[in-house]
């Protein structure tokens, strides 16, 4: 019995990864929309956290998410209180679904879910077919489960056992403590049905179960705000307050909240005893736990302020101790509880990928022109100075790079499809590109800067007009394709492609221009000639990368 027990566990919680997993990658796109639409209103959060939360089937998930987001400063604690709350009537979806008697289709889910994503050669149908082969799984778990403990019927100290589940607080103890050792809400309310479905428990003990359950699932949460922001760790707090406060608001009135159940679902009276039990104690649990979640809700949203002023005071600002050393750059978006949804986590990578465009772009606009033949010595000393910010601005870039490589990585773990892994490939190759910029201007053109400072040379006005235009059009077209990036904008990156007719046109005037001077007699035209090919190269090799880049972000883009 505790094998079919255990087994029918494992093959449930299976179950709830697979289905959870193939939900995630079907909505896919539509997980950000919901996500694009919060807003500050408490009610667009409740509604957005249900419906999130009805998507990936897990409060839990959601409750990571959420921290995830205020860690990367996308959300204020505010926004993310109506999402929580929202997040709790969104889990009862799983609990209403098991509570339906269709679990004799278990075997028919599997065979026909395993069948679709098998042979299925798109995506999406794929996705769906892991979706009803993980609800299989699902319900076969629940099968095992109930087959495993019908011989209990009969052995009175596992009755007499059960009995003790008929107080209330022992009742929500071991559910929460249960619920915190598999981190499944979903999990535990599975296990509640059965045993009703048995006629173990009484409806006010199941309802008392499925509270505990809600308290027990804050563990997860909590674990993920574990060594993450002051604003991080408030989110936990208000998921773990609401839900003890809901519950030590309905504990008085679980009779209250049966009867209302008892109400809203369907009755046999032409069935009797255990039987009659297990046929009518689901639905009763399963809407008692809606409308408990529901309820608390109505009840608490109006006082969202209040939870927030109270996480405060729990977590409070801590004081920084005043340090000497120059911060490290740090990632500033990039959370990896997002790697469990891949398309927010991709558009997490790529906002970090704009901040290292925004560093690449900095690098050109301090690199001084190779024209300014400088006359003074303080003007030498700035562009001596404007050459060391580059190289600490580089620095920087190699760090950030090195984050969003690693990160991007590591979602290689998650199930991708096929446009996912693609999009993935994409984000780090704009990574390595934007990083092989930094080091053209690093190692090619300061360095050719510095030998220009150095070297006894005189450049023309007309050599000058034309270098000078060829950089700002470089940098301009950079500037274009990091703000593709960062705002998904084609047209700046189209306007990138279109610059290689105006940067030819100036190069033209540049080898013409060579070519008229070469005869000259001067003993360091070499040199000179020398310097402004190698900076025209450089400048050319900085477009070549910018345009590959800008394509890369148009094809991401088209598929």
């Amino acid at each position: 019995m505790i094998m079919g027990l255990l087994g029918g566990l494992a093959l449930f919680l299976y179950g709830m990864d697979k289905m959870s997993n193939a939900l995630k990658s079907a909505a896919g796109s539509r997980l950000k929309t919901l996500l694009a639409k919060l807003t500050t209103n408490r009610v667009a959060g409740v509604l957005t956290g249900a419906g999130i939360t009805a998507t990936i089937q897990s409060s839990s998930v959601t409750t990571v998410l959420l921290i995830g987001f205020i860690s990367a400063g996308l959300m204020s604690l505010a926004q993310a209180t109506g999402v929580i709350m929202g997040a709790n009537i969104g889990t009862t979806v799983t609990a209403q679904i098991v509570a339906f008697k269709i679990t004799k289709a278990a075997y028919v889910m599997v065979a026909a879910g395993f069948l679709t994503q098998f042979i299925a050669k798109a995506d999406q149908t794929k996705h769906y077919g892991n979706m009803l082969f993980g609800l299989g799984l699902i319900f076969l778990g629940m099968n095992v489960m109930s087959d495993a403990m019908s011989p209990l019927r009969d052995y009175q100290p596992f009755i007499d056992a059960m009995a003790t589940m008929d107080n209330p607080l022992l009742a929500i103890l071991l559910a929460a403590l249960f619920t915190a050792l598999v981190q499944s809400s979903s999990a535990t309310t599975g296990i509640v049905i059965v045993l009703a479905g048995q006629g173990f428990i009484s409806l006010e003990s199941g309802i008392a179960l499925a509270m505990g359950a809600n308290i027990g699932t804050c563990v997860t949460a909590l674990l993920a705000a574990i060594g993450k922001s002051r604003e991080a760790k408030q989110t936990a707090s208000i998921h773990i307050l609401f839900n003890i406060i809901g519950v030590m608001i309905w504990l008085p009135l679980i009779s209250l909240l049966s009867d209302w159940s008892v109400a809203l679902s369907p009755a046999y009276p032409q069935l009797t005893g255990v039987d009659r039990l297990g046929a009518e104690l689901p639905r009763q649990i399963a809407n008692a736990n809606t409308l408990f979640n529901v309820l608390n809700t109505l009840v608490m949203l109006p006082f969202a302020g209040g939870f927030v002023w109270l996480a405060k005071k729990i977590v409070p600002r801590s004081k920084k101790p005043l340090s000497s050393e120059k911060p490290i750059i740090t990632p500033k978006y990039l959370a990896k509880e997002l790697l469990m949804t891949p398309d927010i986590a991709m558009d997490q990578a790529q906002l970090e990928i704009g901040r290292i465009g925004r560093r690449v772009c900095n690098m050109m606009n301090t690199l001084p022109p190779l024209t300014s033949k400088l006359a003074s010595q303080p003007q030498r000393d700035a562009a001596i100075a404007a050459l060391k910010q580059i190289d600490e601005i580089e620095n920087q870039v190699d760090a950030l790079h090195g984050h969003i490589l690693f990160y991007l990585g590591r979602l290689r773990k998650e199930p991708l499809s096929h446009a996912q892994s693609q999009r993935q490939m994409a984000l780090i190759s704009m990574t390595d590109q934007l990083e092989s910029i930094a080091d053209l201007i690093t190692n090619t053109l300061i360095p050719i800067m510095e030998k220009s400072l150095n070297a006894d040379i005189t450049i023309s006005n007309k050599m000058r007009t034309t270098l000078d235009a060829m950089q700002e059009k470089v940098t301009h077209a950079l500037l274009d394709c990091v703000n593709a990036i960062r705002r998904g904008d084609d047209k700046r990156a189209k306007q990138v492609l279109h610059a290689k007719r105006e940067l030819n046109a100036l190069l033209d005037k540049v080898l013409a221009h060579q070519a008229e001077r070469l005869v000259e007699d001067d003993a360091n035209r070499l040199q000179l000639f020398s310097i402004e090919m190698e900076w025209t190269e450089s400048l050319k090799r900085v477009y070549t990368v910018t345009k590959r880049i800008a394509k890369l972000h148009l094809r991401e883009n088209e598929a």
